[in-house]
């Protein structure tokens, strides 16, 4: 698999509204903990949307295994131009020192928002451009990742799509890993 499609909850849907809130720390593990055995087996581009939350510090977690892995690449395809249009200053220099260092960044629609139509044809596109995805989801706690999903579970039922889910019971456990690290047992 060389190309894949990180993808979650938005920041605000997980009720996280700074980007040191300790709940980043471990969702970011998480991902880590998912692309490790996915860049051993060639998994050369990761394709975000861009969007605040879960695609963001996948981007982070993308730029610390760059100094292991040089050849990972990470692309930003928004769904529509100046996506961050409405967002804080605060998102807004976050989502520039982000996009600053990606590998590739362009727009699916190359007109402003217009529609909702735009997130679902970027759905459509992100997961047609990959060969699997990494989603931060617990289908419990319903959300926008649903959405992209429902597209990844069709391609997968015509093609060899991959689908790997993290979900709140994943995360739990990466908080107790981490937090048996941080301990001193002996």
């Amino acid at each position: 698999m060389n190309i894949i499609t990180i993808s979650g909850y938005k920041a605000f849907e997980l009720g996280i509204f700074k980007n040191d809130d300790k709940a980043v720390h471990y969702i970011k593990k998480a991902i880590e903990k998912s692309l490790h055995p996915m860049i051993e087996n060639g998994l050369e581009w990761v394709l975000i949307s861009g969007q605040l939350g879960v695609e963001l510090w996948a981007a982070e977690v993308v730029y610390e295994l760059q100094g292991q892995y040089p050849n990972l690449k990470l692309a930003i395809l928004t769904p529509f131009l100046n996506q961050e249009n409405k967002w804080n200053e605060t998102n807004k220099e976050y989502y520039e020192f982000v996009q600053s260092q990606a590998d590739f960044i362009d727009s699916i629609s190359k007109r402003e928002y217009e529609n909702p139509l735009q997130f679902k044809q970027k759905n459509e596109f992100l997961v047609r451009k990959s060969e699997g995805i990494l989603l931060i989801y617990d289908e419990e706690k319903q959300g926008s990742p649903k959405y992209i999903l429902d597209v990844a579970k069709k391609k997968r039922e015509r093609n060899n799509y991959f689908i790997e889910i993290v979900d709140f019971s994943d995360l739990q456990v990466v908080v107790e890993e981490e937090n048996m690290k941080n301990q001193d047992f002996w």
